[in-house]
């Protein structure tokens, strides 16, 4: 099981607003010791939706979508949901009474739209409007508004997943080699990999134009007492090979 995020809005596409969910997600799954597996960016569009959802569904993964869970016209996400999952849509009974419970006597069909979800979801609450999100399937589905949905996940990771947090051992090591290619390197990491199965290795090139210095990030992330046998015996090698590195910050 692995954590992914699905982003969506046109103009987000667009380039007429800048995404920041995927950066808050990153550091609230961190914050608990988790990791994101990846994240894909979808338009409005009802048919891609449908199909996006209908490939995250099958991997299993905890899945946080952002954005689209209104009820104006261009707002597909609920239903979209529905679609991929054979579901009918209907008015969940918390949302119900959560939204009455706001608007009382002013309360509108409009207004309950909002709380139409696929049929066996469960709600999200929202501690910014009360207008909850709902999840179904192991996917998570919040307002695209970072005020609603930041906390909305936060809510659910540590309501649901708090087994998996492991934020005090879990650490990553990276050390910036200097005039180094990935290439030369390749059988050092396919050691850790194969000694380290545990902990996940990374490398990163990178050519600084002002000095024309290159070098290589190369790390690995995991439990503290893996992660530092693994950057031991990198850094031995390393040295044993005449590199020189500094540790990443």
């Amino acid at each position: 099981m692995g954590f992914g995020a699905i982003i969506i809005g046109d103009e987000i596409l667009s380039g007429r607003r800048q995404d920041k969910h995927l950066s808050k997600l990153i550091e609230l799954l961190g914050e608990r010791g988790l990791k994101l597996s990846w994240v894909r960016y979808v338009t409005d569009a009802r048919p891609f939706l449908v199909k996006t959802l209908q490939e995250t569904l099958a991997t299993g993964d905890v899945v946080f979508s952002f954005g689209g869970i209104g009820a104006t016209p261009d707002d597909h996400t609920r239903q979209a949901a529905a679609e991929a999952l054979g579901l009918p849509l209907e008015l969940q009974p918390e949302a119900e009474a959560i939204i009455r419970g706001k608007f009382g006597d002013e309360i509108t069909e409009h207004r309950l739209q909002m709380g139409v979800y696929p049929a066996g979801s469960t709600i999200i609450p929202n501690p910014y409007n009360q207008i909850p999100g709902f999840s179904i399937a192991s996917h998570y589905f919040v307002p695209g508004f970072p005020v609603m949905a930041w906390p909305m996940v936060a809510w659910v990771l540590d309501t649901h997943y708090a087994e998996l947090f492991h934020a005090e051992d879990y650490v990553e090591q990276a050390v910036t080699v200097w005039e180094a290619y990935e290439g030369h390197l390749i059988d050092l990491m396919e050691r850790i990999t194969a000694d380290y199965p545990d902990v996940t290795l990374f490398s990163l090139p990178t050519f600084a134009e002002a000095d024309r210095r290159r070098s290589v990030e190369l790390g690995v992330k995991g439990a503290a007492a893996r992660v530092a046998a693994a950057m031991a015996e990198i850094t031995a090698e390393l040295g044993r090979r005449g590199y020189t590195w500094d540790d990443k910050a």
